[in-house]
């Protein structure tokens, strides 16, 4: 990137003009298209619409051992807590957990981040100790098509089919290194049987 430099000019003759770099001049930021080519309009009233639209369907007609916790929608349409209970006849059964979905402006073109949170993360091989969740539909997988629901039945399954409760193998390293939005990770999908 080129920056601009003002010289200034020095009246005595033995000593080179001084510099000053005034700016960098700005890239402009590119506009989102869609998998086609077309410009994306994104604007909040769309997104909002589509978020309310999820939030009355989960409400209304919750997926089995899901429920939405309405008092934290209710304060920010942005960030959902929804709990979610293991269902019977697996490793978790009976047990109690709680996910945090945040969505940005870019919903539903854009994933949500979702995380466990509170006091009990389960322990699975694609649950890391800080909430972090390894899914594909939640990173490089997203289609516009998916949806709150069918993030939370895919994350249920992912638990109902576990057949040991355990940590990742790089649970230490990882939680002691990544950021804090599991979004910017850079997952390698290799274990599709837990």
């Amino acid at each position: 990137m080129s920056k601009i430099v003002k010289l200034f000019k020095n009246n005595k003759k033995d000593k080179p003009p001084k510099a000053e770099i005034i700016a960098e001049p700005k890239e402009p930021e590119p506009i989102p298209t869609t998998k086609c080519g077309k410009p994306l309009v994104l604007d909040n009233t769309r997104w909002e619409k589509r978020l309310q639209k999820e939030l009355m369907s989960l409400i209304k007609e919750p997926p089995p051992g899901v429920s939405v916790d309405t008092a934290s929608v209710a304060r920010n349409l942005s960030q959902w807590k929804i709990n979610i209970t293991g269902f019977e006849g697996t490793l978790y059964e009976g047990e109690h957990f709680q996910l945090l979905f945040k969505f940005n402006h870019k919903y539903p073109f854009d994933s949500p981040e979702v995380t466990f949170i509170g006091n009990n993360i389960p322990v699975h091989p694609h649950v890391y100790s800080n909430g972090h969740i390894c899914l594909s539909i939640l990173t490089e997988d997203w289609s516009p098509a998916l949806s709150v629901q069918s993030v939370c039945l895919s994350i249920a399954s992912m638990l109902s089919s576990c057949r040991e409760k355990k940590r990742p193998p790089d649970n230490t390293l990882y939680v002691n290194t990544c950021n804090k939005n599991p979004k910017k990770t850079k997952w390698w999908y290799h274990d599709d049987s837990v």
